[in-house]
Protein backbone atom coordinates (compact mmCIF):
# COMPACT_ATOMS: atom_id res chain seq x y z
CA UNK A 1 0.00 0.00 0.00
CA UNK A 2 1.37 3.43 -0.96
CA UNK A 3 -0.30 5.25 1.93
CA UNK A 4 -0.36 4.09 5.54
CA UNK A 5 -1.85 5.86 8.52
CA UNK A 6 0.15 5.88 11.72
CA UNK A 7 -1.77 7.55 14.49
CA UNK A 8 -3.25 10.79 13.17
CA UNK A 9 -0.73 11.19 10.29
CA UNK A 10 -0.50 9.57 6.85
CA UNK A 11 2.80 8.06 5.71
CA UNK A 12 4.00 7.67 2.12
CA UNK A 13 5.56 4.34 1.16
CA UNK A 14 6.53 3.31 -2.38
CA UNK A 15 9.37 1.71 -4.34
CA UNK A 16 11.32 3.87 -6.81
CA UNK A 17 12.26 2.61 -10.33
CA UNK A 18 15.79 1.75 -9.14
CA UNK A 19 14.37 -0.46 -6.38
CA UNK A 20 14.96 2.00 -3.54
CA UNK A 21 12.14 2.22 -1.01
CA UNK A 22 10.86 5.73 -0.28
CA UNK A 23 9.21 6.25 3.10
CA UNK A 24 8.35 9.59 4.68
CA UNK A 25 5.60 11.30 6.63
CA UNK A 26 3.03 13.30 4.68
CA UNK A 27 2.72 15.47 7.83
CA UNK A 28 -1.07 15.61 7.46
CA UNK A 29 -4.11 13.68 8.62
CA UNK A 30 -5.98 14.56 5.41
CA UNK A 31 -5.88 11.57 3.05
CA UNK A 32 -6.56 13.64 -0.06
CA UNK A 33 -3.62 15.93 0.68
CA UNK A 34 -1.42 12.96 1.53
CA UNK A 35 -2.34 11.31 -1.79
CA UNK A 36 -1.45 14.47 -3.68
CA UNK A 37 1.96 14.63 -2.02
CA UNK A 38 2.49 10.90 -2.68
CA UNK A 39 1.73 11.32 -6.40
CA UNK A 40 4.01 14.36 -6.63
CA UNK A 41 6.94 12.61 -4.94
CA UNK A 42 6.51 9.47 -7.00
CA UNK A 43 6.48 11.52 -10.20
CA UNK A 44 9.58 13.46 -9.18
CA UNK A 45 11.50 10.29 -8.30
CA UNK A 46 10.54 8.73 -11.63
CA UNK A 47 11.60 11.79 -13.62
CA UNK A 48 14.86 12.03 -11.68
CA UNK A 49 15.83 8.40 -12.20
CA UNK A 50 14.46 7.91 -15.72
CA UNK A 51 14.92 11.36 -17.29
CA UNK A 52 17.63 12.88 -15.08
CA UNK A 53 15.41 15.76 -13.93
CA UNK A 54 16.33 17.49 -10.69
CA UNK A 55 13.58 17.27 -8.03
CA UNK A 56 12.02 20.51 -6.84
CA UNK A 57 13.10 20.87 -3.23
CA UNK A 58 11.25 22.79 -0.54
CA UNK A 59 12.67 24.85 2.32
CA UNK A 60 12.10 22.10 4.90
CA UNK A 61 14.36 19.76 2.92
CA UNK A 62 17.18 22.28 3.15
CA UNK A 63 16.57 23.04 6.84
CA UNK A 64 16.60 19.35 7.81
CA UNK A 65 19.78 18.64 5.86
CA UNK A 66 21.48 21.74 7.32
CA UNK A 67 20.71 20.66 10.89
CA UNK A 68 21.95 17.14 10.16
CA UNK A 69 25.25 18.37 8.71
CA UNK A 70 25.76 21.05 11.38
CA UNK A 71 24.85 18.93 14.40
CA UNK A 72 28.43 19.13 15.69
CA UNK A 73 28.47 22.95 15.80
CA UNK A 74 28.09 24.96 19.00
CA UNK A 75 25.35 26.98 17.30
CA UNK A 76 23.17 23.91 16.58
CA UNK A 77 20.46 24.73 19.13
CA UNK A 78 20.48 28.41 18.16
CA UNK A 79 20.01 27.39 14.52
CA UNK A 80 16.95 25.32 15.50
CA UNK A 81 15.40 28.36 17.17
CA UNK A 82 16.06 30.55 14.13
CA UNK A 83 14.65 27.92 11.75
CA UNK A 84 11.46 27.59 13.78
CA UNK A 85 10.96 31.33 13.42
CA UNK A 86 11.65 31.22 9.66
CA UNK A 87 9.06 28.49 9.19
CA UNK A 88 6.23 31.02 9.32
CA UNK A 89 7.51 32.50 6.04
CA UNK A 90 9.24 29.58 4.34
CA UNK A 91 7.35 26.39 5.30
CA UNK A 92 6.33 24.56 2.13
CA UNK A 93 8.14 27.05 -0.11
CA UNK A 94 10.03 25.64 -3.06
CA UNK A 95 13.62 26.86 -3.01
CA UNK A 96 13.22 28.40 -6.46
CA UNK A 97 10.41 30.63 -5.14
CA UNK A 98 12.50 32.25 -2.37
CA UNK A 99 13.30 35.68 -3.81
CA UNK A 100 14.50 39.12 -2.83
CA UNK A 101 11.00 40.36 -2.01
CA UNK A 102 10.38 37.49 0.41
CA UNK A 103 13.72 38.10 2.13
CA UNK A 104 12.83 41.77 2.52
CA UNK A 105 9.55 40.69 4.13
CA UNK A 106 11.46 38.48 6.58
CA UNK A 107 13.85 41.32 7.41
CA UNK A 108 11.03 43.77 8.06
CA UNK A 109 9.13 41.24 10.21
CA UNK A 110 12.21 40.77 12.39
CA UNK A 111 12.59 44.52 12.78
CA UNK A 112 8.90 44.95 13.62
CA UNK A 113 9.49 42.61 16.58
CA UNK A 114 11.88 45.19 17.97
CA UNK A 115 15.02 43.19 17.22
CA UNK A 116 18.33 45.00 16.96
CA UNK A 117 20.16 44.89 13.65
CA UNK A 118 22.59 42.32 15.02
CA UNK A 119 19.74 39.96 15.92
CA UNK A 120 18.16 40.42 12.49
CA UNK A 121 21.51 39.71 10.85
CA UNK A 122 21.90 36.40 12.68
CA UNK A 123 18.62 35.23 11.13
CA UNK A 124 19.59 36.53 7.69
CA UNK A 125 23.08 35.01 7.90
CA UNK A 126 21.64 31.55 8.59
CA UNK A 127 19.18 31.93 5.70
CA UNK A 128 21.98 33.04 3.39
CA UNK A 129 24.27 30.18 4.42
CA UNK A 130 21.58 27.56 3.74
CA UNK A 131 20.60 29.03 0.37
CA UNK A 132 24.23 29.21 -0.72
CA UNK A 133 24.78 25.58 0.24
CA UNK A 134 21.72 24.61 -1.80
CA UNK A 135 23.49 26.08 -4.83
CA UNK A 136 27.19 25.38 -4.27
CA UNK A 137 27.27 22.02 -2.50
CA UNK A 138 23.93 20.25 -2.74
CA UNK A 139 23.17 21.46 -6.30
CA UNK A 140 19.47 21.65 -5.52
CA UNK A 141 18.98 24.97 -7.29
CA UNK A 142 20.90 27.06 -9.82
CA UNK A 143 20.91 30.36 -8.00
CA UNK A 144 20.24 31.94 -4.63
CA UNK A 145 18.94 35.47 -4.07
CA UNK A 146 21.28 38.02 -2.56
CA UNK A 147 20.77 38.44 1.18
CA UNK A 148 21.88 41.89 2.33
CA UNK A 149 22.70 42.27 6.01
CA UNK A 150 21.78 45.37 7.96
CA UNK A 151 24.42 47.80 9.12
CA UNK A 152 25.36 47.22 12.74
CA UNK A 153 26.62 50.05 14.94
CA UNK A 154 30.17 49.75 16.17
CA UNK A 155 29.83 49.29 19.88
CA UNK A 156 32.41 50.11 22.47
CA UNK A 157 33.74 47.38 24.70
CA UNK A 158 31.85 47.51 28.00
CA UNK A 159 34.09 46.89 31.01
CA UNK A 160 34.32 47.88 34.65
CA UNK A 161 37.03 49.72 36.51
CA UNK A 162 38.65 47.94 39.43
CA UNK A 163 36.62 50.10 41.82
CA UNK A 164 33.32 49.37 40.06
CA UNK A 165 34.09 45.65 40.10
CA UNK A 166 34.77 45.71 43.83
CA UNK A 167 31.49 47.55 44.48
CA UNK A 168 29.55 45.05 42.36
CA UNK A 169 31.13 42.03 44.06
CA UNK A 170 30.27 43.50 47.46
CA UNK A 171 26.59 43.81 46.44
CA UNK A 172 26.25 40.27 45.04
CA UNK A 173 25.06 37.34 47.19
CA UNK A 174 27.90 34.95 48.15
CA UNK A 175 27.32 32.29 45.47
CA UNK A 176 27.15 34.84 42.64
CA UNK A 177 30.07 36.78 44.13
CA UNK A 178 32.29 33.70 43.90
CA UNK A 179 31.32 32.99 40.30
CA UNK A 180 31.64 36.62 39.18
CA UNK A 181 35.06 36.96 40.83
CA UNK A 182 36.15 33.71 39.16
CA UNK A 183 34.95 35.01 35.78
CA UNK A 184 36.90 38.25 36.33
CA UNK A 185 39.99 36.21 37.20
CA UNK A 186 39.85 33.71 34.32
CA UNK A 187 37.74 35.25 31.55
CA UNK A 188 35.63 32.10 31.29
CA UNK A 189 32.19 32.32 29.70
CA UNK A 190 29.07 31.93 31.80
CA UNK A 191 28.38 28.29 30.86
CA UNK A 192 32.01 27.32 31.54
CA UNK A 193 31.82 28.84 35.03
CA UNK A 194 28.45 27.40 36.03
CA UNK A 195 29.32 24.01 34.51
CA UNK A 196 32.84 23.75 35.94
CA UNK A 197 33.52 20.40 37.64
CA UNK A 198 36.30 19.38 39.99
CA UNK A 199 37.79 16.99 37.45
CA UNK A 200 38.50 20.05 35.28
CA UNK A 201 40.65 21.66 37.97
CA UNK A 202 44.23 20.98 39.09
CA UNK A 203 44.93 23.13 42.15
CA UNK A 204 48.54 21.89 42.42
CA UNK A 205 49.45 22.91 38.89
CA UNK A 206 47.17 25.97 39.12
CA UNK A 207 45.27 25.05 35.97
CA UNK A 208 41.73 24.46 34.81
CA UNK A 209 40.58 23.37 31.38
CA UNK A 210 37.54 23.49 29.16
CA UNK A 211 36.86 20.41 27.06
CA UNK A 212 36.26 20.87 23.29
CA UNK A 213 32.56 20.01 23.55
CA UNK A 214 32.17 22.73 26.22
CA UNK A 215 33.98 25.47 24.28
CA UNK A 216 32.25 27.81 21.86
CA UNK A 217 34.97 27.23 19.25
CA UNK A 218 34.95 23.46 19.86
CA UNK A 219 38.64 23.56 20.82
CA UNK A 220 40.05 22.71 24.26
CA UNK A 221 41.08 25.70 26.39
CA UNK A 222 43.76 25.60 29.09
CA UNK A 223 43.01 28.14 31.82
CA UNK A 224 45.89 29.37 34.04
CA UNK A 225 44.67 30.21 37.55
CA UNK A 226 45.92 33.30 39.36
CA UNK A 227 46.02 33.74 43.13
CA UNK A 228 42.45 35.07 43.26
CA UNK A 229 41.06 32.13 41.29
CA UNK A 230 42.95 29.64 43.47
CA UNK A 231 41.60 31.27 46.66
CA UNK A 232 38.04 31.11 45.29
CA UNK A 233 38.39 27.41 44.43
CA UNK A 234 39.85 26.55 47.84
CA UNK A 235 36.81 28.19 49.45
CA UNK A 236 34.49 25.96 47.37
CA UNK A 237 36.24 22.66 48.17
CA UNK A 238 33.94 20.18 49.91
CA UNK A 239 30.66 21.90 49.07
CA UNK A 240 29.72 19.50 46.25
CA UNK A 241 31.28 16.21 45.06
CA UNK A 242 31.13 17.15 41.36
CA UNK A 243 30.33 20.82 40.69
CA UNK A 244 32.62 23.63 41.74
CA UNK A 245 29.97 26.35 42.10
CA UNK A 246 26.64 25.60 43.78
CA UNK A 247 23.79 27.27 45.65
CA UNK A 248 22.39 25.52 48.71
CA UNK A 249 23.98 22.27 47.54
CA UNK A 250 22.55 22.39 44.01
CA UNK A 251 24.28 23.27 40.72
CA UNK A 252 23.72 26.80 39.42
CA UNK A 253 22.44 27.18 35.87
CA UNK A 254 21.18 30.79 35.78
CA UNK A 255 23.36 33.70 36.85
CA UNK A 256 21.52 36.62 35.21
CA UNK A 257 18.87 36.41 37.91
CA UNK A 258 16.96 38.97 39.88
CA UNK A 259 19.78 39.02 42.43
CA UNK A 260 22.26 39.95 39.68
CA UNK A 261 20.18 42.86 38.39
CA UNK A 262 19.40 44.14 41.89
CA UNK A 263 23.12 44.11 42.71
CA UNK A 264 23.87 46.09 39.56
CA UNK A 265 21.28 48.67 40.54
CA UNK A 266 22.63 49.01 44.08
CA UNK A 267 26.15 49.35 42.67
CA UNK A 268 25.01 52.09 40.29
CA UNK A 269 26.15 50.14 37.22
CA UNK A 270 24.05 50.39 34.05
CA UNK A 271 24.13 48.63 30.67
CA UNK A 272 26.19 45.68 31.95
CA UNK A 273 25.65 41.98 31.20
CA UNK A 274 27.24 38.92 32.79
CA UNK A 275 29.24 38.36 29.57
CA UNK A 276 30.77 41.81 30.09
CA UNK A 277 32.76 40.29 32.95
CA UNK A 278 34.74 38.52 30.20
CA UNK A 279 35.22 41.84 28.40
CA UNK A 280 36.39 43.34 31.70
CA UNK A 281 38.93 40.54 32.20
CA UNK A 282 40.30 41.00 28.68
CA UNK A 283 40.43 44.80 29.02
CA UNK A 284 42.32 44.61 32.30
CA UNK A 285 44.83 42.22 30.76
CA UNK A 286 45.51 44.49 27.79
CA UNK A 287 45.75 47.60 29.97
CA UNK A 288 48.32 45.84 32.14
CA UNK A 289 50.53 44.80 29.23
CA UNK A 290 49.42 41.27 28.32
CA UNK A 291 50.33 40.77 24.62
CA UNK A 292 47.38 40.29 22.29
CA UNK A 293 48.65 36.92 21.04
CA UNK A 294 48.78 35.62 24.63
CA UNK A 295 45.31 36.98 25.40
CA UNK A 296 43.93 35.27 22.29
CA UNK A 297 45.21 31.89 23.48
CA UNK A 298 44.04 32.40 27.06
CA UNK A 299 40.54 33.39 25.89
CA UNK A 300 40.27 30.53 23.41
CA UNK A 301 39.51 32.82 20.47
CA UNK A 302 39.98 31.06 17.15
CA UNK A 303 40.83 34.16 15.11
CA UNK A 304 42.71 37.38 15.72
CA UNK A 305 39.59 39.40 14.89
CA UNK A 306 38.14 38.97 18.39
CA UNK A 307 41.25 40.01 20.29
CA UNK A 308 41.80 43.04 18.02
CA UNK A 309 38.73 44.63 19.61
CA UNK A 310 40.91 45.34 22.65
CA UNK A 311 43.95 46.62 20.73
CA UNK A 312 43.06 50.29 21.33
CA UNK A 313 43.58 49.72 25.05
CA UNK A 314 47.19 48.57 24.53
CA UNK A 315 49.02 51.79 23.62
CA UNK A 316 51.79 51.74 26.20
CA UNK A 317 54.33 50.63 23.61
CA UNK A 318 53.50 53.74 21.52
CA UNK A 319 54.12 56.29 24.29
CA UNK A 320 57.83 56.54 23.43
CA UNK A 321 56.91 57.89 19.99
CA UNK A 322 54.52 60.61 21.21
CA UNK A 323 57.33 63.16 21.68
CA UNK A 324 58.54 62.78 18.09
CA UNK A 325 56.15 65.62 17.19
CA UNK A 326 56.41 68.84 19.23
CA UNK A 327 55.21 72.41 18.89
CA UNK A 328 58.01 74.92 19.27
CA UNK A 329 57.95 76.94 22.48
CA UNK A 330 57.90 80.29 20.64
CA UNK A 331 54.70 79.25 18.86
CA UNK A 332 53.05 78.28 22.15
CA UNK A 333 53.93 81.68 23.55
CA UNK A 334 52.02 83.37 20.74
CA UNK A 335 48.77 81.46 21.36
CA UNK A 336 45.92 83.67 22.65
CA UNK A 337 45.22 83.62 26.35
CA UNK A 338 42.08 81.77 27.52
CA UNK A 339 38.97 83.91 27.43
CA UNK A 340 37.27 85.01 30.63
CA UNK A 341 34.30 82.88 29.69
CA UNK A 342 36.49 79.79 29.68
CA UNK A 343 38.05 80.81 32.98
CA UNK A 344 34.62 80.99 34.57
Amino acid sequence: MSLRKRGPVWWIDFVAPDGERVRRSAQTGNKVQAQELHDKLKSEVWRLQRLGDRPRRVWQDAAVRWLHEQSHKATHEADKTQLRWLDRFLAGRELESINRALIDTITEARRQEGCANGTVNRTLSLLRAILRRCVREWEWTDRAPAVRLLKEPTRRIRFLTQHQAMVLLHELPPHLRSMAAFALSTGLRRANVTGLTWNQVDLTRRLAWVHPDQAKGRKAICVPLNDTAIAILHAEVGRHPERVFTYEGRPVFQVSSGAWYKALKRAGIEDFRWHDLRHTWASWHVQNGTPLFALQEMAGWETEKMVRRYAHLAVGHLAVYADNVKIHGTILAQLPAPSKQLDS
